[in-house]
């Protein structure tokens, strides 16, 4: 079955583009669009899409607002958030991700790197795009811990060898490069990313990496 994707976005035009991009592509398919952020509600209720595209800075409701309402707690639908914004030092991400999204992209991206985002947020990962993540985590550094405060106690809960693999997480690597770093195999590390989810109770690798920072544990440009 194709992925089904639902676009959020403001102005027309860039709907229209998206849409060009992602139907050439026979594995996804693009349900329905929206507006704004009340709209998108609408049409995922209606449409249960695999992926939502969703714009940041919309009237009525914006994207932050919308993602907390599609993918926060009593919402079990398969729908997933990539939030699309326009300045990779956008300050809304941030809470688009810990609203729920599974990850955030540039709009200028080239075309193949948002159908490859699309199909690794369908599967259940999440989109970390390394340069931008480390810009937006530089921006918030004076806002993050300074590295002396205690180490918090959901940490403590970790083996010494998750503790590598959730700094590795925060850097943006995927698995197959953590496990070529630490000489493990993919698998391994599948399985160390899931008890770090668990440990943690984070939702998934995008959480796993706003926490590292956050909590001291990985440091903006280290």
């Amino acid at each position: 079955m194709p992925i089904r994707v639902l676009l959020v976005d403001d102005q027309p035009l860039l709907r229209t583009g998206f849409r060009m991009i992602l139907e050439a592509e026979p594995d996804v398919a693009v349900v329905g669009e929206a507006g704004d952020g009340l709209q998108a509600l609408e049409q995922v209720r209606a449409l249960q899409p695999d992926v939502v595209l969703m714009d940041i800075r919309m009237p009525r409701m914006d994207g932050v607002e919308a993602t907390r309402q599609i993918t926060g707690p009593g919402h079990d639908g398969p729908a997933k958030v990539l939030v699309l914004t326009t300045f990779d030092l956008d300050e809304y991400v941030v809470e688009a991700l810990r609203a729920g999204a599974s990850g955030f992209l540039l709009k200028d991206a080239p075309a193949a790197e948002l159908v490859q985002a699309i199909r690794v947020v369908a599967a259940g990962e999440a989109m970390l795009a390394p340069s931008v993540t480390r810009r937006l985590l530089d921006m918030y550094a004076e806002r993050l811990p300074s590295g002396e405060e205690p180490v918090p106690d959901m940490l403590r809960r970790l083996t010494e060898r998750e503790v590598e693999v959730l700094k590795l997480v925060a850097r943006g690597l995927s698995n197959a490069e953590i496990a070529a770093d630490l000489f493990v195999s993919e698998t391994t590390v599948k399985t160390h990313v899931g008890h770090v989810l668990t440990k943690l109770e984070l939702r998934d690798r995008v959480q796993a990496a706003v926490f590292a920072y956050e909590s001291g544990l990985v440091r903006p440009g280290s």
